[in-house]
């Protein structure tokens, strides 16, 4: 559909040219070092799909989706710290993100970790500077600190790093996944609802696409690690062969069925959203792609 289509690229030159005015300290500062390290990473481009979500979620509750960029920022700035967090040494040790070497191969090791840092601290900044009314500030704080948090995504990692050397039960895979992936989506699609100004049957229902959506991602992306073309992902392909992924535990086949279900699921719980269709459009464009 050309006009979603074109929307998803307005949304996503918009967020773009936020995170580069807005998200990054700009003076000359003595730190220049950790600013470049921090801007190397969150300016590496990639789908935006959290952002997006953010200011579609904002808009189909009636409110003006511009305004929800800081909001969306927030969250694409913890996203881009875990991704530098992951990439290290100590955890996936990869080479490669985008297209590009990873942040700890350019800047070393410890200024990769401290950019990580400097991202996620910086992320409740730009939250609190976002413009949301006094009374619903709390509680985004709340939303966004529990979904990143021990409880979310962190807490999925350390999961994760326990299940390496022992195979999972799917239950132990969802619960991992909940939390790497599925938590922060959360994050971006309820925040929007807030920002919006939407109702507590519309959070409620961004929270269920958010769980279905971020299944159905994660799901592919575990499909993408074994079927996927490396320079269409910008990333190696076949470092997941030993990890408790979707695709071990159920295999190719019904990963695929299992993407569409959940898809499927994820478009039914908007149902709570009189304009969906661009939303229902972009949750269907995940369960074919390639990147």
């Amino acid at each position: 559909m050309p006009e979603y289509k074109e929307r998803l690229a307005a949304y996503q030159r918009y967020i773009e040219d936020y995170l580069k005015d807005n998200c990054l300290p700009r003076e000359a500062l003595p730190q220049k070092i950790l600013i470049d390290a921090m801007g190397y990473s969150l300016l590496a481009g990639g789908k935006r799909l959290r952002p997006v979500m953010t200011m579609e979620f904002c808009r189909m509750c009636g409110g003006d989706w511009r305004a929800a960029a800081p909001v969306g920022a927030a969250v694409e700035m913890i996203h881009t710290y875990s991704l530098i967090h992951d990439d290290l040494p100590c955890m996936d040790n990869d080479d490669y993100r985008r297209g590009k070497l990873t942040n700890h191969k350019v800047y070393g090791e410890a200024m990769a970790t401290l950019a990580g840092d400097a991202l996620l601290t910086d992320a409740f900044g730009v939250l609190a500077g976002s413009g949301l009314p006094a009374e619903k500030m709390g509680l985004a704080v709340s939303i966004l600190a529990t979904n990143a948090g021990s409880l979310g995504m962190v807490g999925g990692q350390v999961l994760d790093m326990q299940s390496e050397t022992r195979e999972c039960s799917e239950q132990e895979i969802l619960d991992i996944q909940m939390g790497k992936t599925v938590a922060l989506i959360n994050s971006a699609c309820v925040l929007g609802v807030l920002a919006g100004g939407g109702s507590e049957d519309q959070i409620q229902a961004a929270a269920a696409f958010a769980v279905h959506l971020g299944l159905a991602f994660q799901i592919r992306d575990d499909m993408l690690d074994v079927i996927g073309d490396k320079e269409k992902l910008g990333k190696a392909t076949g470092m997941d062969g030993n990890k408790n992924t979707f695709v071990r535990l159920w295999g190719l086949s019904k990963c695929s069925e299992l993407v569409s279900f959940h898809t499927e699921k994820a478009v039914g719980a908007l149902s709570a959203f009189s304009d969906r269709a661009f939303m229902t459009w972009l949750a269907g464009s995940l369960v074919e792609r390639e990147f």
